[in-house]
């Protein structure tokens, strides 16, 4: 049969009927994803500025040195989101307005989102410090597990981070030590990824560090807040110190003072940090 043109059944109408309904059904994430790609092209077009811009304009001549790379993360951060689901956390930052956000996310279900190249800073620790390394968003990679922060998580979800974490050890060569919560990073402040975290099972794997006070012996006198700040922790607050070290390292016990087994404990880890 031979439809006109214009009728509700030709070739036209069914072209406009597929473009709108195409149009309808794009990606969720398509206009924070050319964000995303017009952020990145801003910053690589300031990278290829020569003679450079960047600094000082004292320079007699551009002499462009041949000894560079990229900088690289040296720290690996966890993080649970506190929301609910991971299509919160998604939407959450692919906002301009909430100004947080991570390298990656992974779900309940195992699944894992890339959300921000490894190489570029992520906004994610906030005002943090372990060690001598006090702006922590510069120097790492961020990692959020959908988590309400008081649930236990979910075996897919470690499985596909203990992956994950391989790839980023291997990649970067970031030391074993380095493999931290952000309430290690932030003591008073941050409680995540939450006492149900498997520090110990990670440790196994070669991320991050663990005790075994077997024969552990205390100095005497043991300085507590020494030892503490040997392992990284910023101890400008004790008790907040000693709360993320617990979180971290003695779940179980939410007090803020170290009886002699947990003294036992930060002893042989400091050790180890050494």
């Amino acid at each position: 049969m031979n439809m006109k043109p214009g009728t509700p059944y030709s070739p036209i109408w069914i072209g406009l009927l597929l473009i709108g309904f195409l149009a309808c059904t794009r990606p969720p994430y398509s206009s924070s994803n050319k964000e995303y790609r017009q952020k990145v092209n801003a910053l690589t077009a300031e990278m290829r500025i020569t003679p450079l811009t960047d600094s000082i304009s004292l320079s007699t001549a551009w002499i462009g040195t041949t000894n560079f790379d990229l900088r690289r993360p040296n720290f690996v951060i966890i993080h649970n989101t506190a929301q609910a689901g991971c299509d919160l956390t998604l939407k959450t930052f692919t906002t301009d307005q909430s100004k947080v956000s991570a390298h990656y996310v992974i779900c309940k279900d195992g699944s894992i989102h890339h959300m921000l190249n490894d190489y570029l800073r992520a906004w994610q620790a906030g005002i943090s410090r372990w060690g001598n390394a006090s702006d922590i968003n510069s120097s790492s990679i961020g990692i959020e597990l959908d988590n309400d922060g008081f649930e236990p998580f979910a075996p897919a979800q470690i499985n596909s981070l203990i992956a994950l974490l391989a790839v980023l050890k291997k990649k970067f060569s970031i030391p074993t030590p380095n493999f931290i919560g952000h309430a290690d990073v932030a003591p008073g402040r941050k409680v995540d990824p939450n006492r149900f975290f498997p520090w110990d099972s990670l440790a196994v794997q070669g991320f991050g560090l663990w005790y075994d006070t077997t024969g552990v012996v205390l100095p005497c006198p043991f300085d507590t807040l020494q030892a503490l700040r040997i392992i990284g922790y910023d101890v400008r607050n004790p008790e907040a110190a000693i709360q993320s070290f617990k979180i971290h390292f003695v779940p179980q016990d939410s007090s803020k003072y170290l009886d002699s087994p947990e003294e036992k404990i930060l002893f042989d880890l400091s050790r180890k940090f050494q």
